[in-house]
């Protein structure tokens, strides 16, 4: 059995605290970042080992990213994790997902797909089940406000265009552009995808809302409806 040095027992060049002081942040590793927030490790293992055990639960190569995935019931399995430190690592979670969304705001254009999917793209790309956020703009495609309007399997036969144009007119919406996520990581679009594209446009166009676009959510990268010619 290895033996796991506490915090106060590493060479100070391998501490996050003092690391992160003589080198900045950047020089720590993922764990030793996540090591600096917990603090302490369990009984006989140091905060940084707890730090990686954590890690492994991760579906995406023992990447920081998986602690988007993980629960407070789930973080409390691993021994050492109690319920302050589940919670401290779920709003680092929360945290990087609002600074990512803040970063994109000061660029985001309603009319380029990519600004858009910049701005959905934390708060969509890490869900495990499809969400459908319907995004209502002005006659300046200036953003008047969004809601999600499904959870689950996003299909022509669960989305109802009456339900999407209620709230679009009781935003006083001119224009409108749905964004739904893949969980799959894949953004490509399904026969089902195109079919409620087509529904919602006819839809819009009978009442006068125009719908500019649909765009797909993946792990880092989208697909927009209308770069494809579909709208």
């Amino acid at each position: 059995m290895g033996t796991h040095l506490t915090m106060k027992e590493m060479p100070a060049c391998e501490r996050p605290y003092e690391k992160c002081l003589e080198s900045g942040p950047e020089s720590l590793t993922d764990a030793e970042l996540m090591a600096a927030i917990i603090r302490t490790g369990a009984k006989g293992e140091g905060s940084v080992d707890l730090a990686k055990r954590v890690l492994k639960m991760s579906n995406y190569d023992h990447s920081i990213l998986g602690i988007h995935h993980l629960s407070v019931h789930d973080l409390m399995k691993v021994k050492g994790i109690g319920k302050v430190k589940a919670v401290q690592i779920q709003c680092i979670a929360e945290l990087t997902r609002r600074m990512a969304k803040a970063t994109a705001l000061s660029s985001l254009c309603f009319t380029t797909p990519s600004s858009i999917s910049d701005y959905y793209m934390e708060d969509l790309r890490h869900k495990e089940q499809e969400q459908l956020v319907l995004v209502m703009l002005n006659t300046k495609s200036r953003l008047i406000g969004d809601k999600m309007m499904t959870k689950g399997t996003v299909n022509a036969s669960l989305i109802s265009p009456r339900e999407i144009f209620i709230e679009a007119v009781k935003k006083d919406a001119v224009y409108i552009v749905l964004v739904h996520n893949h969980p799959s990581g894949d953004p490509s679009p399904s026969r089902e995808d195109i079919a409620v594209t087509k529904r919602v446009s006819e839809a819009g166009k009978l009442i006068g809302i125009g719908l500019l676009d649909h765009i797909i959510i993946g792990d880092n990268c989208y697909v927009s409806m209308k770069e494809r010619g579909i709208l």
